[in-house]
């Protein structure tokens, strides 16, 4: 069949496609154009806003955000969350960059990514969702305490202390210091002007909201700042290739410190985690496709890989760009794609206008974010139905405060499994006469998971049996007995029997009623 049209002789080439025909190859096209302005919009300034956090070039972060949406967002996974830096890993960022160096980031960015795909492709991914909830809970609070702490200095013209436990400590002596300074006050009127916009935002008439909040914020920052003439830092803007650095082969070597492992392993981890914890609460606020968690982690691994390459920070999906994405209207992974090409376009033909933005406003965007990481709500009504685990939430964020990221992770990690070891070890013990074995035998009937942390409580209950009468211990209840139950009970019968006024015999039956042995 022949496409080309015959008019008077003169053969002529396919029409080009008409709007029409594009709306229908792309039904979707237009929610996702505008919801992808909307998403651009959220996300320059907490690119910029994570990177100077981070301690990095505010380019960096407009790097990782043009791979998360342009690399990430053309891969399978879940296809309405957004990738990009996040304010979780900004704590991460910071310590890894003063210890190994700027050069040192990419290759554990880049390691990181190769694990994250590794670990797709062995179909870990969803396992992520094992993590119990609370850890990860105390994790974003931890880290959100830390970031308000951290950004509260720049907000008062301040150097931050290096520790979280310091710029908890240091801010009373910072906050009476800046009193004096006018270019203290001024700074730090300017966050408190962008926190309140940010707070009040959803109280503004309907077609003012309609610009996303922190843009506002920071654009109402921006013209006081250059109206009112405010002696505060503004952002430090190079180019963008300039900006762009691939780790030098030296630096691979240095990954084998035991240091360097752990922030690879911290890494890889907490942005795995992230990642997929914000995939499930996307999927809780649409009923499209589902997440694939496996390819999901795919993608990040390869975004993390790429930026890695290029030097840049650390990726995870975002649940801010996420949520405003899905707001939005998206419908299909068409929006986070374009949101990235409006980063590049951005970066490459006005990154003049990042030397406009005031330091402290990018800090006060990053408070409110790090406030919203902190579930105060959240903890108290988990301390009414489940105080445990908001024992555990609170501890994972106090370790994460005091000491150190992948510390207090682990700890919390930690704690969450010795509670539900513990949980699962109920034991009990019913006595009884036995009238097969003759009136005055008593049998003693365990049942449920015996391990050694209920040890104690089970040798104390057999102890203050009579010794003078036959005994007959039956196991057939237990659905588990581990080693270190097992050889105390064979011991507790050793001693039994010994102790015994006329012989006793003590028989024990291993669960399921397999005989044990007798004694």
């Amino acid at each position: 069949m022949n496409n080309t049209k015959d008019t008077g002789g003169a053969r002529s080439t396919p029409d080009a496609p008409s709007p029409r025909t594009l709306i229908s190859r792309f039904p979707h096209l237009r929610q996702d154009f505008a919801a992808s302005l909307v998403v651009f919009l959220v996300a320059l300034p907490l690119c910029v806003g994570v990177a100077v956090a981070s301690g990095v070039p505010a380019e960096l972060g407009l790097v990782t955000g043009i791979v998360g949406g342009i690399v990430t967002g053309l891969m399978r996974g879940s296809s309405l969350q957004v990738s990009g830096p996040a304010a979780g890993l900004t704590v991460l960022v910071f310590e890894a960059v003063k210890e190994f160096g700027l050069p040192m980031l990419g290759a554990i960015v880049l390691v990181s990514g190769a694990l994250q795909l590794l670990m797709g492709g062995l179909r870990l991914g969803r396992y992520f969702r094992a993590i119990s909830v609370s850890v990860v809970e105390g994790m974003l609070a931890g880290i959100g305490l830390i970031l308000i702490a951290g950004q509260l200095y720049p907000a008062l013209a301040a150097k931050a202390p290096d520790s979280g436990l310091g710029k908890l400590a240091g801010l009373p002596g910072a906050l009476l210091g800046a009193l004096g300074d006018g270019t203290a006050l001024a700074s730090l009127a300017l966050c408190a002007g962008t926190v309140a916009v940010l707070v009040l935002w959803k109280l503004a008439p309907a077609r003012l909201r309609a610009v996303p909040g922190p843009l506002a914020a920071v654009g109402l920052a921006t013209l006081a700042a250059l109206l009112l003439g405010l002696p505060v830092a503004t952002v430090e803007v190079q180019g963008l290739l300039g900006s762009v650095q691939p780790p030098p082969l030296g630096a691979f070597g240095e990954l084998a410190s035991v240091a360097a492992i752990g922030t690879v392993v911290a890494f890889t981890l907490i942005a795995s985690a992230e990642s997929l914890f914000s995939a499930a609460a996307v999927d809780r606020m649409h009923d499209g496709p589902r997440t694939a968690y496996d390819k999901e982690l795919i993608a990040q691994g390869a975004g993390n890989a790429v930026c890695g390459l290029l030097g840049a920070l650390p990726m995870t999906a975002v649940i801010v760009r996420s949520a405003a994405n899905v707001q939005a209207g998206a419908r299909t992974k068409a929006s986070r794609v374009m949101h990235g090409v409006w980063l590049l376009l951005f970066a490459a033909l006005l990154p003049g206008a990042l030397a406009y933005i005031p330091i402290p406003a990018l800090a006060g965007i990053l408070i409110y974010s790090g406030a919203k990481l902190v579930p105060v709500r959240a903890l108290a009504s988990l301390w009414r139905q489940h105080r445990g685990e908001a024992v555990i939430l609170a501890v994972t964020a106090a370790s994460i405060v005091a000491v150190s990221m992948f510390e207090g992770v682990l700890i919390g990690l930690a704690l969450a499994v010795a509670k539900t070891a513990w949980e699962s070890s109920h034991v009990k013990l019913e006595v009884l006469e036995a009238a097969d074995q003759g009136a005055d035998t008593v049998e003693a009937r365990l049942s449920g998971n015996a391990t050694f942390l209920r040890l104690p409580k089970i040798l104390d209950s057999l102890e203050s049996l009579p010794t003078d009468r036959p005994l007959r211990l039956d196991l057939s209840g237990l659905h588990h007995l581990d080693h270190a139950c097992r050889t105390a009970l064979e011991n507790w019968a050793e001693r039994h029997s010994a102790a015994g006024i006329d012989p006793v015999r003590v028989t024990a039956l291993r669960p399921r009623g397999e005989a044990l042995g007798a004694v």
